[in-house]
């Protein structure tokens, strides 16, 4: 076995973890590798034999408590020959004490429990032409043009971590659409729709109840005019999931959020829609 020299990625070079993930099928949108790169830059690795790249990961530390891994791939022809254990290791030992949360699929769960991990649910992904059912309410408002300190807060009831940086791009990157509900001068709901290798996935969609969550969600299918739409359901939320019924979305692929260790507790009624399979 040749020699891994694994490194951090530079940012222009988390578009290879991107493509990579593309041809496994996981379809990231389109602007994807930017906004990821803003969440921390070292914790995208890359192993290279004689300066080609074999194998990418990401253990992203977002605070001094908890990391998210993903991109975790070895080239196709290079499998089963230690390399993508030499990278794993790299990234848990780049997220130090930190708490790790992935979404293994189905196929690698065994292996993450072997390594520490727990699961916790199943995100399921609903995909297909949605089906808007009613007319966006008056109250449905551009969400790029609410105080960035509104969504973090909401945000914060449904993720472990704060993630300030990565909310401001994922938000105002060009060709995300973003749109909330104000109910009594509050956030009641909110989400994000972005152009993706097919289609358009929704995430995160976050919402006070499932009549605030069809709202948002069919004013960001009205945004983008219809078509192909994902939508990351974690399975625990049985409104979420007929929500995504309801709209004519059906299963197509399935993971499991897994912890090291237990998390603060998360508002998960709240989350109708996952941010990102590859970042939480």
């Amino acid at each position: 076995m040749e020699t891994l020299r694994i490194r951090p990625m530079r940012p222009d070079e988390v578009s290879v973890a991107v493509d990579w993930a593309a041809a496994e099928g996981w379809n990231p949108g389109l602007n994807d590798a930017a906004c990821f790169a803003t969440v921390d830059p070292e914790g995208f690795l890359i192993g290279e034999i004689g300066g080609e790249p074999v194998a990418t990961i990401s253990c992203v530390n977002y605070d001094a408590r908890f990391s998210f891994l993903g991109f975790y791939i070895v080239r196709k022809d290079l499998r089963g020959r230690g390399y993508g254990l030499q990278i794993w290791n790299a990234a848990i030992a780049h997220a130090g004490n930190r708490v790790i949360g992935l979404d293994g699929v189905v196929a690698q769960q065994d292996n993450y429990r072997k390594s520490g991990f727990t699961i916790a649910y199943a995100n399921v992904r609903y995909g297909g032409t949605a089906t808007v059912t009613d007319e966006a309410p008056d109250r449905i408002v551009d969400l790029a043009g609410l105080p960035i300190a509104d969504i973090e807060a909401s945000d914060s009831m449904v993720f472990p971590a704060p993630r300030p940086a990565f909310l401001r791009s994922w938000v105002g990157t060009p060709g995300h659409i973003g749109r909330a509900l104000i109910r009594n001068g509050a956030l009641a709901g909110w989400g994000v729709i972005r152009p993706c290798r097919t289609g358009h996935k929704i995430g995160p969609l976050v919402a006070d109840d499932r009549d605030t969550a069809q709202a948002v969600l069919s004013a960001l299918l009205r945004a983008t005019g219809g078509g192909e739409v994902f939508l990351d359901v974690p399975g625990i939320n049985t409104q979420a999931v007929a929500l995504a019924k309801a709209a004519g979305l059906a299963p197509v692929f399935e993971t499991a959020r897994m912890y090291t260790a237990p998390i603060p507790p998360l508002r998960l009624e709240r989350m109708f829609g996952v941010t990102t399979f590859e970042l939480g």
